[in-house]
């Protein structure tokens, strides 16, 4: 774990000294100013938790920038630390998707918290400031995905993993499907069907599976519910997709398999899952009871999760007993 940390750490802080020298040389080109948005982020956040940065004038903007820029190291610190966790734990892209998802998600982080505090509106950005936001995130996905290469933990040079198999994409696909329909399953499904042998890749314990057990139970009963929030909300719609891709990750673990396209697959089926079941359940409220549309939709996601999981188990070792 020790040498994930470091990596994850080495990582980001080279990605945010790459961003933010792409970020000025910008600024020296095209002769721009600096944003304001980490400040006016800052200033939010500091609103929305019913506090205030003190101080006036120049010394309450001093710290304003001063705040932003750590809130920016921070974030660029957190993104290297997540895809340093997510190869040591398998997930490892060729190095363009590798430097795509880095900074994209560096971005996506950025983006939303600036929307969802309401400093800004990405939706209303033109060409230029996509392009300001959106070079300097992929310069930092470069670096973070450089460094990941290059350094590769101990474990990592222990245990190699393969390429993941096309049936194993798709079992990662159909988990993400049912995912979308119990986020729960994207968990539940490997953690349930795992090997019971210990030390076998993938194996679970018999308190993870009852606990698996139990989250599966209360999220079948607490969508029956009438204040369940709607699926494709962002807060809801996040977590499945984060439950399906840690199912896909999980079902490529057993495997011993590079859990990149796993992943994505399951990420994919998930976004799938959820508008599709949504639409389901608009599409059968005229025609069927409410509830006995929920357990039909119950019924097929536990039979996605079931053919998904159910095959490519870990077989016990064959032992030979000598005569």
């Amino acid at each position: 774990m020790t040498g994930t940390l470091l990596r994850g750490l080495a990582a980001g802080a080279l990605g945010t000294v790459v961003l933010d020298a792409v970020n000025h040389l910008d600024m020296a080109v095209r002769g721009r100013p600096a944003s304001s948005v980490p400040e006016r982020t800052v200033e939010a956040a500091a609103s929305a938790l019913g506090r205030d940065v003190p101080g006036r004038g120049q010394a309450r903007r001093s710290r304003l920038g001063a705040l932003g820029a750590l809130a920016g190291t921070a974030n660029g610190l957190a993104g290297g630390l997540l895809a340093s966790a997510l190869r040591s734990a398998g997930v490892r892209f060729p190095a363009p998707v590798g430097a795509l998802v880095a900074g994209g998600t560096s971005m996506a982080l950025t983006d939303g918290a600036v929307a969802a505090l309401g400093v800004e509106d990405p939706r209303t950005w033109g060409r230029e400031e996509w392009l300001a936001d959106a070079v300097p995130h992929l310069a930092y996905g470069a670096a973070v995905q450089a460094v990941l290469e290059g350094v590769p933990t101990e474990a990592e040079r222990a245990a190699p993993v393969r390429p993941a198999s096309a049936g194993l994409t798709a079992r990662a696909l159909l988990l993400g499907l049912a995912a979308g329909g119990r986020s729960s399953l994207g968990l539940a499904g490997p953690a349930l069907t795992a090997p019971t042998r210990p030390g076998a890749p993938g194996h679970r314990s018999r308190p993870a599976r009852l606990v698996a057990l139990a989250s599966l139970a209360g999220e079948v009963m607490a969508d029956k519910q009438p204040g369940t929030p709607d699926r494709t909300q962002p807060g809801p719609l996040v977590g499945r997709l984060a439950a399906a891709a840690a199912g896909g990750r999980a079902l490529a673990a057993r495997e011993r398999a590079n859990g990149a396209l796993p992943v994505l697959a399951a990420a994919v089926g998930g976004l799938a899952g959820s508008v599709g079941g949504l639409r389901w359940r608009r599409w059968a409220l005229s025609r069927m009871p409410d509830l006995q549309a929920a357990l039909l939709e119950d019924a097929v996601a536990l039979g996605l999760a079931a053919a998904a999981c159910l095959p490519g188990r870990s077989r016990p070792l064959l032992v030979a007993v000598p005569r």
